[in-house]
């Protein structure tokens, strides 16, 4: 039997002022609408949904454990991860545990999506070095598939106390805690994941897949020279996306939320460049990044990037630049009766 190709949302929580008044909703307010797509992403019968981390007064989600501690609350089925873990910065002791409870409470649907992050406001807020960013991420990486594989661990290294005999509680409902790579698409990182045996997470707004496509051929590459099985090798692909009925309406209703939202959040290290629409037609045309168009161009695109790049699933963010939450569940329910069944089928 075929592997299911899962389908899935996910979403930063941005805070983003509103392109015709100018006001920003409130953090609190971001926070429902986010259990409501949450719980929307289930009832339309989709598979995953996802949560970012970061830490600036732009995002509301900081404490991504939580966010998804709240979402298996409210849901039975979806599998919940994160979109990244930011482990450079963080605590492998202290993720583990955090998404082990996530995993008890959501009856074994937890997942760590772990990266090194393109916001680097985490570097000096909890104390760390950006000089030290790939060597952190590589050591807390291998801290935390330790503590993945057995309740008790014994370990040393650079950047954290030592663990003697640590117990670490509590432990998962899962065997273990599936652990991915995620990745704008450096080759070092690939490389890793592959050599890891972890699946792999590829976040693409920009690039045409394409081009991305060898990033994938290496990660399973290095896999296959590790030794590990091809049918370990996992990757997912993730992006922005829109969809109406109408191509030309997907758009140009989309256009003013995505050029507001990189306006408005841009990394501390680049500057915010203005996306002009014919960056983003571009962008949206039938080999670029984003998807954006009728339910059949986006069966479509995810078809030629399954070609491209034999992925097991596709997530996309939909609701940024402060979109109305009536234009998010609208993109949710065609994106569940209309593009999945197709792709299922």
């Amino acid at each position: 039997m075929a592997e299911a190709f899962e389908l899935g949302l996910f979403t930063f929580g941005d805070l983003t002022p509103d392109t015709q008044t100018g006001k920003t909703i409130s953090a609190e307010q971001r926070m429902r609408e986010i259990l409501a797509a949450a719980k929307l992403t289930e009832t339309a019968g989709l598979d995953v949904f996802a949560v970012g981390e970061h830490h600036r007064l732009d995002m509301a989600v900081s404490a991504t454990a939580v966010v998804l501690a709240a979402i298996a609350a409210i849901t039975q089925r979806i599998r919940l991860a994160s979109a990244v873990t930011i482990l450079s910065t963080a605590d492998p002791v202290t993720v583990f545990e955090e998404f082990a409870t996530v995993d008890l409470i959501s009856s074994g649907r937890a997942e760590i999506i772990a990266g090194r992050g393109i916001f680097t406001e985490s570097f000096p807020l909890f104390g760390y070095d950006l000089a030290d960013y790939d060597a952190l991420f590589e050591e807390k990486l291998g801290l935390l598939i330790k503590l993945n594989s057995a309740e008790r661990i014994t370990w040393q290294g650079r950047f954290r106390p030592a663990l003697h005999d640590a117990p670490i509680p509590p432990r998962p409902a899962q065997s273990r805690l599936p652990v991915w790579i995620g990745t704008g698409g450096t080759p070092s990182s690939a490389e890793r994941a592959g050599a890891l045996g972890l699946p792999l997470a590829l976040a693409n707004i920009s690039l045409p897949p394409a081009k991305l496509a060898p990033r994938v051929d290496i990660y399973r590459h290095a896999g296959l020279q590790a030794g590990h099985h091809a049918a370990d090798l996992k990757v997912s692909v993730a992006t922005h996306m829109y969809i109406r009925e109408n191509s030309q309406a997907a758009l140009d209703e989309f256009y003013p939320y995505y050029a507001a939202y990189f306006a408005t959040h841009s990394a501390s290290q680049y500057r915010a460049q203005p996306i002009t629409r014919t960056d983003y037609d571009a962008r949206a045309g039938q080999h670029g990044p984003i998807f954006v168009g009728s339910p059949q161009q986006i069966v479509d695109k995810i078809l030629y990037e399954r070609e491209l790049f034999g992925h097991q699933r596709f997530l996309a963010q939909i609701d940024i630049g402060g979109m109305p939450f009536a234009n998010v569940a609208r993109v949710i329910e065609l994106f569940a009766t209309q593009v999945a069944p197709a792709i299922r089928g």
